[in-house]
């Protein structure tokens, strides 16, 4: 399966030893940075990462930051990505039994090392479930598309 990874600067670590874990497993993995400790704005990592993984170059994506929260939030603003903020493996499971979520965002500075690669495997070896979900998720594209014509229209507004 063909990965996108990619963090900020306080991800790195964990980024570099989560790439060698994935690799291991005999996945194909692109990096999308950062590849150093300065200092970096996540956005600039996660929107390439988030928009290859929708266009299907990737097959799924893990993104990291300290907590996870601002790299799932930057990854959800991508239309057709379904990022999960996941701390254990069953959630990560869960994402995308449940919600076929093609992103998982993942805090640095919560997890070990070993917690964070059963996230990972968790992610990567579940499979959508279908069947009552699909509704669900219909209704969230229906949502996405609401609100992009409701910001459409406030920008025509003005």
């Amino acid at each position: 399966m063909r990965i996108a990874i990619g963090s900020d600067h306080t991800g790195i670590e964990l980024k570099q030893s989560l790439s060698r874990h994935i690799l291991d497993g005999g996945h194909e993995l692109d990096d999308f940075g950062t590849h150093a400790t300065a200092s970096v704005d996540y956005p600039d990592i996660v929107a390439p990462l988030a928009r290859a993984v929708v266009a299907g170059d990737h097959r799924l994506g893990i993104v990291i930051c300290s907590n996870g929260v601002g790299v799932s939030i930057a990854a959800n603003k991508v239309r057709g990505v379904r990022a999960a903020l996941c701390a254990d493996p069953w959630s990560a499971r869960r994402a995308r039994q449940h919600t076929d979520a093609n992103i998982l965002a993942l805090g640095a500075w919560s997890l070990g090392r070993a917690v964070a690669e059963e996230i990972v495997e968790a992610f990567l070896n579940a499979e959508f479930e279908g069947g009552r979900h699909i509704r669900r998720l219909a209704k969230l594209g229906a949502l996405e598309d609401q609100e992009t014509d409701r910001a459409r229209a406030m920008g025509a507004g003005r």
